[in-house]
């Protein structure tokens, strides 16, 4: 229902937009705009009755996200935000909750400060890391608590692009600093490329000066998770 609902209002308010879905279509198609959806991010939180799930929208434009939208209706809660880049667009800044602006943490890390990993990236925890480690199973929300300035970073091992779209414009709206932890430039997308099985290991920190920090703590291990992902 909820993709039904999503794709249907694009397709009217907007018919030159195209769609890629995780539940439709996979190939990034020849539009200027493209929307980007996950009609459910964590999946088995929902199955399983956990409270903590969301829905997912990124708007690219020329196969670069410049807004995103994520709402989590458990929480009761909406996040947005505005990132152009180089696109040469202007318009609406920032990022949002609930409509009041926030913004990533100014602070160091500590014991009493939080990290968060996902599923396949828990060898971090053989590492000493410097931060409280939290493991949400929501992989915008993973992100999106450094925007608001809840923790300090976070790491997702083996994101589709349905993942991130959305919280690519809104974290660095919010100040965040976003690192494609094996190298490839993510964005901008190709069209007519098949983006359904591939991976995006990522992390995003608060300050770029925190890279030293958490970076060599989850390098190796996101790749050998995002290796063991395509072989399995």
């Amino acid at each position: 229902m909820v993709r039904c609902g999503v794709e249907g209002a694009i397709a009217t308010h907007f018919p030159d937009h195209g769609v890629l879905s995780e539940e439709v279509e996979h190939i990034f198609p020849n539009n200027e705009w493209c929307w980007i959806i996950d009609p459910i991010d964590g999946t088995t939180n929902y199955a399983r009755g956990i409270p903590l799930w969301g829905i997912s929208l990124g708007l690219l434009y020329r196969g670069t996200p410049v807004f995103g939208y994520v709402h989590l209706p458990p929480l009761a809660s909406s996040f947005h935000g505005f990132w152009y880049g180089s696109s040469g667009l202007t318009g609406p800044t920032g990022a949002y909750l609930n409509h009041k602006p926030i913004q990533v943490s100014p602070e160091d890390p500590s014991p009493n400060h939080l990290f968060n990993l996902c599923a396949r990236s828990t060898d971090v925890f053989k590492q000493p890391l410097p931060c409280k480690a939290r493991m949400l199973g929501v992989a915008t929300y993973n992100l999106l608590t450094i925007a608001a300035g809840a923790a300090l970073g976070g790491v997702e091992a083996t994101p589709k692009i349905w993942d991130i779209s959305a919280v690519w414009a809104i974290t660095q709206a919010a100040g965040a600093t976003w690192v494609a932890l094996d190298d490839q430039q993510i964005f901008p997308l190709e069209v007519g490329k098949d983006y359904g099985d591939r991976s995006y290991p990522t992390l995003v920190v608060s300050r770029s000066d925190l890279l030293p920090v958490f970076k060599p703590l989850v390098q190796f291990h996101t790749n050998i998770a995002t290796s063991g992902n395509a072989i399995g």
